[in-house]
């Protein structure tokens, strides 16, 4: 089998805006085999410096598109294809962009490998210890203690047993931050697990003090309350903080990981694999993660193609007790699968179908898709 074609499509909600909402646009990754099997991947990045990293040209050894280094290329030869991507693009890569289109077109090539070989992601990354994950409804903090109430009464109602709250206000004033915590715990009761995520905009004290006034309130994790490089804040931090410190969507690449991991002592790391290099990295990072004895909780807010993969990513692993559920109401995200993934009763299915299993709509890209 060879791969005859990459594709990056670019998809784009008709109106969007400054939120932190990842789910506003989209880039997916097709790729084309000889054999007719097609594989699909997703990519959290700028959608357009995306699909150029896919189409450009060769300008020299170490500046290729990424389409041109995989053409021709047996899938089976993932490790192979991931060290082309690699060396490939060295002059304007390795991290950024580049490292989010390779995760793409790595998760693609999983999908293929399972299709031809009739089996799901899971098995081929080492069979799976459970056939269900807990997800957390995954939300833009509300702006309001009114509008926190109803979001999380909401989807405590539709059956989610944990939430995690996001960026929106958050960040700007820390006390604020507590009384808006407070009231989510009030709408959540006692058994609801709640995540908080800061989005980065916490100076090294003021994540000290959210860290004790939100243990009160007992959150599962403070995600990201400082910036990704400052890991000696993060170091800090993690010593004296009484919950649990969440980081990682933000790296790419094993080296990198396994740096935050030895420097920082975080609780929980986050590798997306719609940037960190795709299943093939992230089962490295997860395996630092587990020698570590760390929580290897991946980012996914995005759809149901990158919840997909984090599904078998999870499934595969034994420390990794939640999914992350984006919740947002983008049609992009609603629409993009036509057998889009079910909480029910706390829990979603791990797929069984051959590869990622899932089907993509192909009604999205007519109706969200767009070119340059």
């Amino acid at each position: 089998m060879k791969i005859t074609n990459v594709k990056a499509i670019m998809l784009k909600l008709p109106k969007i805006s400054s939120a932190a909402d990842g789910t506003q646009d989209d880039l997916l990754i097709v790729v084309e085999t000889d054999e007719g099997i097609v594989g699909y991947g997703e990519v959290d990045t700028a959608p357009y410096v995306g699909k150029a990293i896919v189409d450009a040209y060769m300008s020299h050894g170490t500046c290729y598109g990424l389409r041109e280094v995989v053409v021709g290329m047996d899938p089976f030869d993932y490790e192979q294809i991931w060290n082309d991507m690699w060396d490939k693009t060295y002059y304007y890569g390795r991290f950024g962009p580049v490292m989010h289109v390779m995760s793409g077109i790595d998760m693609a090539i999983w999908d293929i490998m399972g299709k031809a070989t009739g089996k799901p992601v899971h098995k081929l990354l080492g069979g799976s210890y459970t056939t269900k994950v807990r997800p957390y409804a995954s939300a833009l903090m509300p702006d309001d203690h009114d509008g926190v109430k109803a979001l999380v009464e909401k989807h405590r109602a539709e059956g989610f047993t944990a939430i995690k709250l996001g960026w929106g206000p958050l960040g700007y004033e820390v006390n604020f931050d507590v009384e808006l915590v407070k009231t989510a715990r009030k709408a959540a009761g006692d058994e609801m697990e709640i995540m908080i995520d800061i989005g980065k905009r916490y100076r090294l004290r003021e994540a000290m003090y959210a860290a004790k006034a939100m243990e009160q309130q007992n959150i599962y994790w403070l995600e990201e309350p400082l910036p990704a490089e400052d890991l000696e804040g993060y170091r800090r931090l993690t010593e004296q903080s009484p919950v649990r410190i969440a980081t990682g969507e933000e790296e790419s690449g094993r080296r990198a990981f396994k740096r935050l991991i030895e420097e920082t002592g975080i609780d929980v790391v986050q590798p997306d694999m719609s940037r960190c290099g795709g299943l093939t990295e992230a089962k490295k990072i997860a395996q630092i993660a587990a020698d570590a004895n760390i929580l290897c909780i991946p980012h996914a807010f995005k759809s149901g193609v990158l919840v997909a993969a984090s599904i078998h990513l999870i499934a595969s692993i034994q420390h990794a007790p939640f999914l992350e559920f984006s919740v947002t109401e983008s049609g992009i995200r609603k629409e993009i699968l036509a057998n889009p993934f079910i909480q029910k009763d706390g829990f979603v299915d791990v797929p069984t179908a051959p590869g990622l299993g899932i089907e993509i709509n192909p009604d999205v890209i007519k109706k969200y898709g767009i070119t340059y």
